[in-house]
């Protein structure tokens, strides 16, 4: 138990002192910076990444990797447009419908893993093509929504106090952070995942059920995907082949960043909307500075994707297999 203290913690502890220190920064440089619209703008326009991201998470947790989830979001968008603008189908059908579609897409994922034994990184990767392709297959165009459910939910905004308020997508993606929270570290089922990364040949020795849970665990990343998706379509009122294009990059770096092991089995889901907040704050800084061009957010993010990465390496120090081999 000790072992695995010293091995979650100090990722995570990093990732909370870079964004308290992100935070200050700003604050310090730019006048008006730190104010409460300002922090809950960080959770409206990254809401359907945190939900990905979450998703994300438990994949990682076990050791995989879901490279579709970008392309599951377009394809939600595409998908939920096309049926309120085209068909007339009311809302209330057709998000349950895109979510529904979000997890056996998922579930197939996991099952092509769990029972062939193929590469996540593969079959995850046919699926990316996939989705994405059948964004196409319905329109090659933007598909803009008018219904007035999406519409209305797009343009709500919750008053927390006097000039400071949140969208409905933000308070969705908050609900289902705290839902992963208590799957992770509450149930039998983050239990099993968590066993499963740490190691599988173990887990199975074990008894556990790990078929099962990894296709849970894509099941689950894709139904995170189909949500993101849906909060994606209330953010742009549209629907497109090329919306989320590399999503899934970011929803891996706000994983990584937030302390998760690629390797597996070590992580809290917590410290992924640390991730998710230091990608907005990253955004938000190079806005506010007014001088830099957008794409330092990228080599900012690289930057930091490498930091945590060496981070990761060193706390593995000294684990049995955690020494590279020498010819």
């Amino acid at each position: 138990m000790n072992r695995f203290k010293r091995l979650r913690i100090p990722p995570v502890v990093a990732s909370v002192l870079l964004l308290l220190a992100m935070v200050s920064f700003g604050s310090l440089m730019y006048t008006g910076f730190f104010s409460a619209q300002v922090f809950l703008n960080l959770l409206i326009d990254n809401a359907f990444l945190l939900v990905v991201a979450v998703g994300m998470t438990f994949v990682i947790l076990t050791g995989g990797i879901d490279l579709s989830v970008g392309s599951v979001v377009a394809l939600t968008t595409m998908v939920s447009a096309a049926l309120v603008e085209h068909r007339h189908w009311p809302a209330g059908i057709v998000i349950p419908l895109v979510l529904a579609g979000g997890a056996l897409f998922g579930a197939l994922q996991g099952w092509l893993v769990a029972r062939f034994r193929l590469q996540p990184f593969l079959v995850t990767l046919a699926g990316m093509f996939l989705a994405r392709g059948l964004c196409y297959v319905i329109s090659i165009d933007s598909i803009s929504i008018t219904d007035p459910t999406f519409t209305a939910i797009a343009q709500a905004k919750l008053t927390l106090f006097d000039g400071a308020s949140v969208s409905v997508g933000s308070v969705i993606a908050l609900a289902t952070f705290a839902l992963g929270v208590f799957v992770a570290h509450g149930t039998a089922f983050g239990r099993n995942v968590y066993a499963i990364g740490g190691s599988e040949p173990s887990a199975l020795l074990m008894g556990l059920p790990v078929g099962r849970t990894l296709v849970g665990v894509y099941a689950l990343s894709g139904f995170c995907a189909a949500l993101g998706g849906v909060l994606f379509t209330f953010y742009m009122l549209s629907g497109y082949g090329l919306h989320a294009n590399g999503l899934e990059l970011d929803a891996i770096a706000s994983v990584v960043i937030g302390g998760t092991l690629l390797a597996g089995g070590v992580g809290l889901v917590a410290g992924t909307l640390c991730g998710v907040l230091m990608l907005g704050l990253i955004q938000t800084l190079i806005t506010f500075d007014g001088s830099l061009s957008a794409w330092w957010t990228k080599i900012v993010i690289g930057a930091l994707l490498l930091a945590f990465c060496l981070l990761q390496r060193l706390t593995q120090r000294g684990q049995p297999g955690s020494e590279p081999a020498m010819a």
